[in-house]
């Protein structure tokens, strides 16, 4: 049964350095077993937000809760509740990866039984076994680096685990291992990850939450954020012939379709054509009639092209550039609907 108590919920959570504030108002939540992206641009506030919520750093104004526990007053059981892994993080150079969590599975309070048990599954799940885990944390890559402070910060099996950044350094083998720790994770933990990698994030998240300048600009599945900043469908269209003559065919088979993007492929007369349309609308049957019938040109290839978790945040964060850096005002409530 999953728990009605979001997992994390922060409202109007501020935070500020001398004059600068780094986190402005920001709301949301965080249901229990979700897998959420948390991202943004540089500076844009995770980072901060991520030490509020794990009780490192003090809010300056607003409330966070933790399993339905205050960040605020109960900074002690809020420990026990997050698995915690910063971007940059410190860990020992002269440690042995096992020694390293066994140090670690005693500080988080494991009794010897426990502390055998997960440390053999968190070995196995973060894929640090064959020898690995004899090394010395100095001597490993950066990918293992990784690796070795996500298998800290699931080591206690705590209900929420936040990330950050976690992917930085993984090669590609070593990113489908990632994938696959969160799909064994996915449900069993409350994730948040923070990544500028997005289609990483796009791969294993169930919904997003999207930072710009210290505010919320956006929060939603891939769907819903679709719907708010790339509605209707975008068509990729291969076809030769000249491009006046494709827009204006095309332009007859929907009033709605707006030329995007052309360019010709490098070798013969093929072009690539991009098409848009405020419309949901499939298009694609009228479109090849259009182009369809003697002396007209040739059809290729024609496509719906959705819009990527990039292509969202792109246009999320876009619209907090306007007006020297001011959020716009229908983005924020847009963001901020039902987030508490």
């Amino acid at each position: 049964m999953v728990s009605l108590v979001p997992s994390i919920r922060a409202v109007d959570l501020s935070k500020k350095f001398g004059p600068n504030r780094a986190v402005d108002r920001i709301s949301f939540e965080v249901g229990a077993g979700e897998v959420v992206g948390f991202l943004g641009p540089n500076g844009a506030g995770k980072s901060t937000t991520m030490r509020i919520l794990t009780g490192l750093l003090a809010a300056t104004s607003g409330e966070a809760w933790v399993a339905g526990r205050s960040v605020a007053r109960e900074p002690a059981e809020i420990r026990h509740l997050i698995g915690f892994m910063p971007e940059n993080n410190p860990l020992p150079e002269d440690m042995r990866v096992t020694e390293y969590l066994r140090f670690r599975a005693r500080i988080k309070g494991l009794n010897r039984s426990d502390r055998k048990r997960r440390i053999g599954e968190v070995l196995e799940l973060c894929d640090l076994k064959h020898g690995t885990e004899k090394k010395l944390i100095g001597n490993l890559s950066k990918g293992y680096r990784q690796r070795v402070g996500i298998a800290d910060a699931i080591l206690a099996e705590p209900p929420i685990v936040i990330l950050d950044e976690p992917t930085i350094g993984l090669d590609p083998h070593q990113i489908l291992g990632f994938r696959k720790m969160i799909e064994e994770l996915r449900g069993r933990m409350t994730l948040v990850i923070s990544s500028h990698i997005l289609p990483e994030v796009e791969k294993v998240c169930d919904r997003s939450v999207i930072l710009n300048r210290g505010q919320v600009v956006a929060a939603g599945t891939r769907s819903e954020l679709r719907d708010i900043f790339s509605p209707g469908q975008t068509y990729e269209i291969r076809v030769d012939g000249s491009l006046s003559e494709v827009e204006k065919l095309v332009k007859s088979a929907d009033n709605s379709l707006v030329l995007q993007d052309s360019y010709r492929e490098p070798e013969g007369s093929t072009r690539r054509i991009t098409f848009s349309s405020p419309s949901n609308t499939n298009l694609v049957p009228r479109i090849i009639e259009s182009l369809t019938g003697p002396d007209l040109p040739t059809i290729h290839e024609i496509r719906i092209r959705r819009a990527s978790l990039e292509d969202i945040f792109l246009a999320a964060t876009k619209r907090t550039w306007k007006d020297s850096f001011e959020v716009d005002s229908g983005s924020a409530q847009i963001a901020n609907k039902d987030l508490g």
